[in-house]
């Protein structure tokens, strides 16, 4: 039997704990909206958006400013079309499943890719590239990427996730370098804590793992008992060694 197979309601809540879809604070979403608030933009693209709950906090501090969001998984999209209407929203944003690979969406005022640089290609030189082509002139890029906080060893990787390399990655000046070279200045640089991390992988898993305590004989039991025990191994691999870059970017005049 696959997830997919088992009645809705049988299944356990997916994500709940999760304000972010990434380790992200409150309090650093915060200095976020206000740094990316201060110019007054008007358009946001949100790239892989998940439910886009950034996008719409910068919504209710732009009252005139419209969103939309891009993304493939249609039950996140769900949940950001939810949210927008209980905020009042509905009339401001879009929710669209759609590739975002060669999208004709943008330019945009503001452009979130967080923790989604996968969904404009497989690699970074080109996706930073396009982050380019899709904000406006004079706007700003927040892009959430991952960096090597120490260069892994293989037997680390080998205990990440599956064909895990040295190359999945870059350090932090490295990948700063690089969006230089694609046409950004960078405004501001950050990355998530050691508390924010944790705080997100431990929400991301909590829901199923409270399911499965109770539910150890349900027939989707051996398959989800593999997928947390291996993306747990994984996340505790990866701790300390693999970072959560926020780089807050300025396009360059042409």
């Amino acid at each position: 039997m696959t997830v997919a197979s088992a009645p809705h309601d049988d299944l356990p809540p997916r994500l709940t704990r999760l304000t972010f879809h990434g380790p992200l604070s409150e309090a650093r979403a915060t200095g976020m909206v206000r740094r990316l608030t201060a110019t007054r933009p008007s358009t946001v693209l949100d790239i892989g958006c998940g439910w886009g709950e950034l996008m719409l906090r910068l919504l209710d501090a732009l009252p005139r400013a419209q969103g939309l969001g891009v993304d493939l998984r249609e039950e996140d999209l769900r949940r950001g079309r939810r949210n927008a209407k209980a905020r009042g929203l509905t009339e401001r944003v879009r929710f669209v499943r759609e590739s975002a690979v060669d999208t004709r969406r943008g330019p945009a005022d503001v452009v979130l890719c967080l923790g989604a640089r996968q969904a404009l290609g497989d690699d970074l030189v080109p996706a930073l590239r396009e982050l380019r082509r899709l904000v406006a002139d004079g706007g700003r890029v927040l892009l959430g990427e991952g960096f090597w906080q120490r260069t892994p060893t293989e037997a680390e990787l080998a205990r990440m996730w599956p064909g895990a390399t040295v190359a999945d990655h870059h350090d932090l000046a490295t990948l700063t370098d690089l969006a230089v070279s694609a046409g950004f200045r960078p405004e501001w640089t950050e990355t998530a804590s050691p508390d924010e991390w944790e705080e997100f992988e431990s929400a991301y898993q909590a829901d199923t793992e409270v399911w499965l305590a109770a539910n150890p004989a349900h027939p989707l039991a051996p398959e989800t008992r593999a997928r947390l025990d291996t993306h747990r191994s994984a996340w505790l691999t990866y701790r300390g060694v693999l970072g959560l870059a926020y780089l807050t970017l300025i396009p360059t005049n042409p």
